[in-house]
Parts: structure tokens; C-alpha cells; sequence
């Protein structure tokens, strides 16, 4: 990536609690997670809402009356008419998609306020129907049907089982493979055992709840009142006193000689996050202490047929590269936890001579991630992972560790749906 004399830097960010999905924000969709998100950052940073001149957000399971969530954002938080808002969609890496399309749009001179960040609510997930059945029943509810019209339609529907609500499976279009079944076969790939990925989720867990006794997360977690009037203040899905005994004790889920189980995995979760992006000229004229700026990014897709969640093995190497460091340089790594399995496979290959060679036409392996500097404060795996909120929750979160440790440097990877990789290289301001 080029540099450029123009930077954008990230101010702040706020989220909602991460929980488990048909618990306490059953009640609330996408857009009013969301809006408890943004709204959360407005009062934390007390900006005035007006400045805000553009909001892209990002999402997976869209609301099909309202898809455009960033525009909604900004009429219900009562922003100037004139904010523009538009809304990404990059499978699980939407969050951050959104978040560097705005830093890409403040550094060529667009914008000097931006929010940016994603939600996701697997609670109101909307039903499908299958085809055949919505246009058996089309005629009827978009026309002015006759007698026979009903006839036809209850003909084409017997023996009526489609219309019955079926589990839907978070799987690839183009394979079929449920993504479970896509980290079963990368922990088989790589030889990453059941014990391994056990350790790994305790250790996420472990983490996650230092994080949460320290107050290392206040910075970040903004109380939601839910519409039944109780307040959530915490996320809710981490577990501190969890061990590799209890761990082990779970079935495996995807295969019945599998190592994936709901221990080692992440769950499904409701949640929101966002992120204040600015010039940094604007920053600094409003007063406002800049936390980290993009030194880079890179997006890939690899064959959904091959590893489809691997992209981040790929992507990781090439942001480092656009920044100019090598792994060892940087002083922090986040990566995404979509599962245990899936997280070790990708350091497994960053690790790897012969990835390195077959994968990234380089002589030798990127390297090893020290533990010590991996997803220090948890990951998806304990907090949970809402979607399109996880990359604007890892923005945030490393952000702030920059600007509160001294660290430098912070390399974030994330892999996603349709075999894509992504990943940013953030550098304390």
C-alpha cells in the first residue's frame, strides 16, 4: 500500500456485550445492536453527532426490509440528513471491510469523520423458504388470486414438508462443507489434535476473563438496556473457570472420530461493534488523542474445495509485507477464532518451510507466533462471534492495547465464508 501524507486514525471504538444467540438480545436485530453500538461511542467520546459525515457498517444475516444497516444507523441516532451510509458484506471479515474501506476513504480525502464497524443477530436470522415454495405461493400473495389460483398452490405444495422450518447449516454454497467440517479436515491436514485445541480454548477463555477482571475491556463494552428493561453489561458467553478436564469430557460435533466440539468452537452470538475513524489533522484539531493508524491491509481467497478457512496464513504474510515488517517485528497478533482447530492450522502454516515455498513463493517459513503475544485478551472462541462485529471488535480491542502498553505494532487475521483471508497491520499513533 502506498503511503500517503493523508492518514487515517482510528479514535476510538465501543461495542455492545457479545451473547449467546436466543439469550438476552433475542429481542433486539442487527440494526438495534447496531444503533447500541454507535450510540455507546457517541456518548463515550461525546462527539457531536453532526460531524459524522459517512457510515459504512458491515453484516452477514442482513434484515431483508432494512439490508442498508449503516443508513438506518444514522436516521435513528438523528445524524445530520446528509451523513451517506453504506453497508459491506465479506462473510465473517465484514466487520473489517468496514472498517478499512472508511480508513481508505479518509485518506483520499472524502471524508474527516467516519464510523465504521458491523453487528450481526443469529437470533433473528430470518427462515427460508425453499424456492419452489415461495413460487407456488407468489400468485397468491403479489397478485389478486382466484379460487384456482389456491387449488394450484396447495397442489404444488403436498405434501406440504418444505413449508415445516428446517435447521439452517452455516456451510459453503459452492461445496457444501459446514465449517465444522472445514476444521476438521484442517486439524487433520496440519495434525492439530483434540488436546491441542482444548488447551488453545481454555487458554481464550482464561484470557478473555483476566480481561474482564482487570477492566482491560471497560474501555471497549457499553451497557445495552434491553426492551424488557434489564441491563446486559457484560459479555456473557465467557467462562473462566473452564479446564482441559471439562473440555474433554465434550462429544465431538461434526464427526463421531472428530476433535471439533462446541468446547473448541466459537458460538453463535449476538452482538455490535464500532469504530471512530478520523483524519488525523481533524483528530487533533477536535482534541481528541489518536489511538492507532492502518500501516496496511490485504484480502485473498484461496479454493473453498481446499481449505476455506486457511486465507488468513496467506493474507497475514502479504500485510506484513505491505508494511514493510516481518512477523517477528510486530509486537502483537489477533486472530480470529472461528475454532481452535482453524486458528493452530493457520500458525501451523505461517510456521511451515513448505507452505511457505508451495503457498507464498517464499524460501522460508514466515515464522512462529510466540503465545505470550496471541490474542492476549481471547478471542472468538471465549467472547463469542457475532458475524459481522468480530473484525471492528478486534480493531478495537488492539487499538487500545497499542495505545495502553506502548506496543507498537499489532497484526490482526481473520478468515471467512468463500475461502477469504484478511488481515491489517495496526501501528500506534
Amino acid at each position: 500500500m502506498a503511503s500517503t501524507a493523508r492518514r487515517a486514525v482510528v479514535v476510538a471504538g465501543a461495542r455492545t456485550p457479545f451473547v449467546r444467540a436466543f439469550t438476552d438480545f433475542t429481542r433486539l436485530d442487527s440494526i438495534a445492536l447496531a444503533d447500541a453500538a454507535v450510540g455507546g461511542l457517541l456518548e463515550r467520546t461525546g462527539l457531536d453527532r453532526k460531524l459524522v459525515q459517512a457510515i459504512v457498517w458491515g453484516g452477514v444475516i442482513l434484515p431483508s426490509a432494512a439490508p442498508n444497516i449503516a443508513r438506518e444507523i444514522a436516521l435513528d441516532l438523528g445524524f445530520d440528513p446528509g451523513c451517506e451510509g453504506h453497508t459491506v458484506t465479506r462473510a465473517c471479515a465484514s466487520g473489517l471491510q468496514a472498517v478499512t474501506t472508511a480508513a481508505a476513504a479518509i485518506e483520499r480525502g472524502e471524508y474527516d469523520v467516519m464510523i465504521a464497524g458491523g453487528s450481526d443477530s443469529t437470533s433473528n436470522a430470518e427462515i427460508k423458504l425453499p424456492q419452489h415454495v415461495v413460487h407456488a405461493a407468489a400468485p397468491i400473495a403479489l397478485g389478486k388470486p382466484k379460487p384456482k389460483d389456491y387449488l394450484a398452490a396447495v397442489r404444488q405444495l403436498a405434501p406440504f414438508t418444505d413449508i415445516l422450518p428446517t435447521r439452517p447449516k452455516i456451510a459453503e454454497r459452492t461445496t457444501g462443507e459446514v465449517m465444522g467440517e472445514s476444521a476438521e479436515k484442517m486439524a487433520r491436514i496440519h495434525g492439530i489434535g483434540r488436546a491441542a485445541q482444548d488447551e488453545f480454548a481454555v487458554r481464550s477463555h482464561r484470557r478473555a476473563a483476566a480481561a474482564i477482571a482487570s477492566g482491560r475491556f471497560d474501555a471497549e463494552v457499553v451497557p445495552v438496556t434491553t426492551p424488557d428493561g434489564r441491563t446486559v453489561a457484560r459479555d456473557g458467553l465467557v467462562r473462566g473457570d473452564t479446564s482441559v478436564a471439562k473440555l474433554a469430557a465434550l462429544k465431538p460435533v461434526f464427526a463421531a472420530d472428530g476433535t471439533v466440539t462446541a468446547g473448541n468452537a466459537s458460538p453463535l452470538t449476538d452482538g455490535a461493534s464500532a469504530v471512530l475513524l478520523m483524519s488525523e489533522e481533524k483528530a487533533r484539531e477536535l482534541g481528541l488523542t489518536p489511538l492507532a493508524a492502518f500501516r496496511s491491509w490485504s484480502y485473498v481467497s484461496v479454493d473453498p474445495a481446499d481449505q476455506v478457512l486457511i486465507g488468513p496464513a496467506i493474507s497475514m504474510p502479504r500485510a506484513l509485507e505491505k508494511a514493510g515488517l516481518a512477523l517477528a517485528d510486530v509486537d502483537l497478533v489477533d486472530i480470529h477464532e472461528a475454532f481452535a482447530a482453524q486458528t493452530l492450522s493457520v500458525l501451523a502454516a505461517l510456521a511451515s518451510d513448505e507452505w511457505a515455498k508451495t503457498r507464498l513463493d517464499r524460501a522460508a517459513a514466515v515464522g512462529e507466533v510466540d503465545p505470550a503475544r496471541l490474542n492476549v485478551h481471547g478471542g472468538s472462541v471465549s467472547l463469542g462471534h457475532p458475524f459481522g462485529a468480530t473484525g471492528a471488535r478486534m480493531v478495537t480491542t488492539m487499538a487500545n492495547e497499542l495505545a495502553r502498553t506502548g506496543a507498537q505494532t499489532a497484526l490482526l487475521g481473520i478468515c471467512a465464508a468463500g475461502g477469504i483471508g484478511a488481515s491489517a497491520v495496526l501501528e500506534r499513533v
